[in-house]
């Protein structure tokens, strides 16, 4: 039972970061782009902004891809499926901190986030669900 809390947790806050992303995407809240000070300055260069926006809805279109076999995952699998799904889940979030998490650290550090210390708060919250995953894959 753990292990579907675990997933069904995950899903509903990434739900929101795809409605965010979706429909709200200059929020500075629910890791949408509007805490990055390059989401405004795009808009002054339509070109630019357009292909920021799109990158964004990309990004939105495979979160909802991933989160609907997730949750596929957690209505069908059997409990052996979902154990390695936690494991999977843990092993692919931890790739936030190989390539994004470098550059958003360097951007806070560079002022180019609102607020400041948004990437430590992130990176936090990252590696409290990839401990989450490991630990709800255990039992």
């Amino acid at each position: 039972m753990f292990v579907k809390i675990a997933i069904v947790v995950f899903l509903l806050c990434e739900l929101l970061n795809i409605l965010a992303l979706y429909f709200a995407p200059g929020l500075k809240y629910g890791n949408a782009v509007g805490a990055f000070t390059a989401w405004e300055k795009s808009k002054e260069y339509p070109e630019i902004h357009d292909f920021v926006k799109y990158l964004v809805y990309w990004v939105a279109g495979a979160k909802l891809i991933f989160l609907l076999l997730l949750a596929v995952i957690v209505i069908f699998a059997d409990i052996k499926v979902q154990h390695l799904s936690l494991i999977a889940l843990a092993l692919a979030t931890a790739s936030f901190f190989w390539r994004l998490f470098p550059l958003i650290r360097k951007m806070d550090r560079n002022g180019q986030i609102t607020p400041r210390n948004y990437s430590t708060v992130l990176g936090i919250m990252i590696l409290t669900f990839i401990v989450i995953f490991v630990v709800a894959s255990l039992f």
